[in-house]
């Protein structure tokens, strides 16, 4: 067993874990933070991304030791209260999701995307980096125009800050 200190969406938390406690594992099992889903458990799907100190990460092979002392971020941290983060409201607005399974982490991963390239995406750029999310229902047309569309209210709301 090990002991663990990190900040899970603002909050610090401590936790008694095994050393093979996946962060996934931590963030649904022990915290009730479920929008971090699991799909494949091998790194390949993309629905359990998290942010660890502002980078999007697959909580799925990320053992908890490997986020100890960091910041993680989950799909339920990034609204600011009833208001939804830029990302969410495009994915909403654009219909970018049907069943939903894989969109937390469509949207983090969306988010380290924006954070990265800024609003000069374009949609080969933005297909080529959710090479490593899996959605099964969409077909990825209304997910780009959502992470195109975010990109643009994102940089509104950072200039507006």
């Amino acid at each position: 067993m090990a002991n663990v200190r990190l900040t899970v969406n603002g909050k610090a938390v401590s936790a008694d874990v095994e050393d093979r406690t996946l962060l996934v594992q931590l963030l649904r099992d022990h915290l009730g933070l479920t929008g971090t889903h699991v799909g494949c458990d091998t790194s390949q799907c993309g629905a359990c991304v998290v942010h660890i100190d502002g980078r999007a990460v697959k909580s799925c092979t990320t053992l908890v030791g490997q986020a100890d002392g960091a910041h993680v971020t989950t799909i339920e941290g990034i609204s600011k209260g009833d208001e939804l983060h830029p990302m969410q409201a495009a994915f909403r607005d654009n219909h970018g999701l049907q069943c939903g399974y894989c969109t937390p982490g469509m949207i983090m991963s969306a988010i380290d995307i924006v954070n990265r390239y800024g609003a000069e995406l374009d949609e080969d750029t933005v297909r080529h980096e959710l090479e490593g999310n899996i959605c099964r229902c969409t077909g990825y047309h209304n997910i780009v125009k959502s992470v195109l569309d975010a990109a643009s209210r994102m940089k509104l709301s950072i200039a507006a800050e």
